[in-house]
């Protein structure tokens, strides 16, 4: 062993020959480096799915919902509310719903009991609410005005409930609406802005005025603005539904609330990195307690080799050594872990795959840190063993 390369061999070899202790010192750089790799490249992920969502939905969606004064039940708007907020210079579409209350959806007959106690939410809506909402149908179509105009008894179901409802794409279908049968044309896609609507059963204000008997006033009406106006857009349209009157209205940005669902994201990738830390910290100590154990070990082939004249030097440095190529080995097995860990969950969830390779670096060389701090006092311990102690350790 005269030469670097003979010492790098028999470094590799005091590892290879003990494959089980040194698959266990590997654990934590590999834990280690997995967890932050994967931490940054899911968390990342998903806020990569929502930026393409809120890219196709919009960021100018606000929601503006009908208030009322203490004790009040169902407050709503004016009939001509839409038209009142369609009016402001930055609104380019508006659509109103009105929820209706004591309206049982039943989706076939026996089921009263089930779905009196909870409820599917059934809504009067205008034409334009899968425009306003930028939602296509998967099926069917949405209500039209030849619904209004011949009366039809037309329904449209959200997503979620036609799923309940066991509903199949074509098929002829009809559900109970407080004892009145209601044809299903169409189901709406999923609305990730507003996912109440999911679960909603739609039908037209004409079927809400004639057979519910209300009284066609709206209380909740989606809102696009013009890019960029949608915080301005947010403010006015309480002053122009209200024209001074007394009606209450409170308005809401739901990208926002995504928005701040990603910043959650954000933080709990800052918890998992440092959970990651502390595993590289904790597999730094398991290197360093195996290590010094291990040299206790091999004593009598660190004294052979001193009694055969190798120096300290090269004796610290051979498990100096073996703890880089630890770090080394660790940090690379973790990061094609987590780099997979990544690709597999979004895969799964349906993500825009987004990893920080530019990091990857980073948390490898934090692992090699580690693992080489780990070995110095095993290495120095070995260093300074003399031949006659390793006799006795032997």
């Amino acid at each position: 062993m005269s030469n670097f390369d003979d010492l790098l061999g028999v470094a590799w070899s005091g590892l290879r020959a003990r494959k089980i202790r040194t698959l266990l010192i590997m654990l934590g750089p590999i834990i280690g480096v997995a967890a932050m790799v994967s931490a940054v490249g899911l968390t990342e992920s998903a806020k990569g799915a929502l930026q393409a969502q809120l890219s196709e939905l919009g960021t100018n969606l606000v929601i503006a919902q009908a208030g009322g004064s203490f004790g009040s039940q169902n407050p709503t708007f004016p009939k001509d509310s839409v038209e009142r907020v369609e009016n402001v210079s930055t609104v380019t579409g508006a659509s109103a719903t009105t929820n209706l209350s004591g309206v049982i959806a039943l989706p076939v007959k026996g089921a009263k009991n089930y779905y009196q106690a909870f409820p599917v939410p059934v809504r009067a809506a205008d034409v334009n609410l899968p425009a306003v909402l930028a939602v296509p149908m998967i099926s069917g179509r949405w209500l039209n005005g030849a619904d209004t105009e011949l009366h039809t008894r037309s329904v449209v179901l959200g997503q979620g409930i036609a799923k309940q409802y066991g509903y199949l794409s074509g098929e002829s279908r009809t559900i109970d609406l407080n004892g009145t049968n209601f044809g299903v044309v169409g189901v709406l896609a999923t609305v990730p802005l507003d996912p109440q609507l999911d679960n909603a059963a739609f039908v037209t204000q004409w079927s809400a005025q004639n057979i519910f008997h209300t009284n066609g006033e709206p209380n909740q009406i989606y809102v696009r603005s013009m890019p960029g106006t949608t915080q301005a857009t947010a403010k006015v349209i309480p002053t122009a539904v209200n024209l001074g009157g007394p009606v209450q209205t409170s308005t809401q940005i739901p990208s926002d609330v995504l928005q701040a669902a990603a910043q959650a994201d954000k933080t709990l990738q800052q918890v998992a990195l440092l959970a990651g830390l502390l595993a590289l910290t904790v597999g730094g100590i398991g290197i360093a307690n195996v290590m010094s154990i291990s040299v206790i070990q091999r004593s009598p082939e660190i004294g052979i080799r001193r009694a055969v004249g190798h120096s300290r030097s090269k004796i610290g440095f051979q498990f100096l050594l073996e703890s880089l190529f630890v770090g080394v080995l660790g940090g690379f097995i973790g990061a094609v872990l987590g780099v997979a860990i990544v690709y597999a969950v979004s895969t799964f969830a349906g993500w825009v795959v987004v990893i920080a390779y530019a990091d990857i670096p980073i948390w490898m060389g934090l692992a090699l840190i580690v693992s080489i701090t780990a070995g110095l006092y095993p290495s120095i311990k070995a260093a300074r063993l003399e031949p006659l102690e390793t006799l006795r350790l032997g």
